[in-house]
């Protein structure tokens, strides 16, 4: 199976047109269904009228998705239990330091994560003695991040850690470049959500049989947290794809957070969803293809 898996904190633009062109381009080449998720764990800004909107565009385009739609929000259960799991192990540990603590502590030239975070140097390193035993004695928020060194000393017992790449058809063409120590000790659950991104895909892939990730360019680093969190936790690993991504005029991707203009405007501005089909380069109808030889 795939899936498409958009965040109900704003409506569709080309961007998240192209990677559900991209999802449905591959399941209809392997003959496997598509899946609708809602990555909706921040609750502060995900919205049922967001929700909506994107059930609107996926069926303005003519994309057809498997239900059940699954949300993220009524998952946190499972995620609950990975991290207990990785509790268990000793691979997690609370962090108290908010960001901007962490940004004071840390020097110019600091290690950054691919995200562009600091890697986190440690509450001790940050936060004087007493004030860091005044947090943890009252019980005060915290993130829970993942010990990466102990992690990655468990998880490479049994050798080098791989995923397999595929192209736009789902055929195998390589092997991707992982290096999990360039995260630093990454955020699994936040402070205010108890999961986060990586922890939560990752569960989520492996409960509903996943077998082929499509997404943007821009998370071409994420399979290294990903593969990590798979052995640690005996998860199966999906093939992956990272498409090209759609730039606007500035050259950056198009994001929500940069003012992308969304598909139900150019919708209200008369493109048809043949349009946008062919504008973003998929006008043909996709095809079966027998292309995929499981390794």
């Amino acid at each position: 199976m795939l899936r498409f898996a958009p965040r109900p904190n704003g409506p569709l633009h080309l961007g998240h047109a192209l990677s559900l062109f991209a999802n449905e381009t591959m399941a209809t080449c392997l003959g496997l269904p598509l899946m609708l998720r809602m990555e909706d764990i921040d609750r502060a800004r995900a919205r049922p009228e967001f929700e909506a909107a994107i059930l609107d565009d996926m069926a303005f385009l003519g994309v057809r998705w498997s239900p059940p739609l699954r949300r993220q929000s009524d998952r946190f259960s499972l995620y609950a239990g990975a991290l207990e799991q990785l509790q268990q192990m000793g691979l997690v540990y609370p962090s108290f330091a908010t960001r901007k603590e962490i940004a004071a502590a840390c020097p110019p030239g600091s290690p950054r994560d691919p995200d562009g975070a600091l890697h986190f140097p440690g509450d001790e390193q940050i936060l004087p003695a007493a004030e860091l035993e005044r947090r943890r004695r009252s019980e005060a928020p915290a993130a829970w991040r993942l010990a990466m060194g102990p992690a990655l000393a468990v998880a490479l017992v049994d050798g080098p850690l791989t995923a397999r790449r595929v192209d736009a058809t789902g055929a195998i063409d390589g092997t991707l470049t992982l290096e999990p120590a360039a995260w630093g000790d990454v955020v699994l659950a936040r402070k205010d959500t108890p999961t986060s991104y990586h922890l939560s895909v990752v569960v989520d892939d492996a409960e509903q049989g996943i077998r082929h990730v499509v997404r943007g360019a821009d998370l071409e680093a994420s399979p290294a947290v990903h593969r990590l969190l798979q052995a640690l936790l005996k998860l199966p690993v999906p093939h992956y794809h990272h498409h090209r991504l759609v730039l606007g005029d500035d050259g950056r991707k198009l994001a929500k957070s940069n003012g992308a203009e969304s598909l139900g405007a150019l919708r209200q501005a008369g493109m048809s969803a043949a349009d946008i089909r062919r504008r973003l380069g998929y006008g043909g109808t996709p095809q079966r293809a027998d292309l995929l030889k499981e390794g």
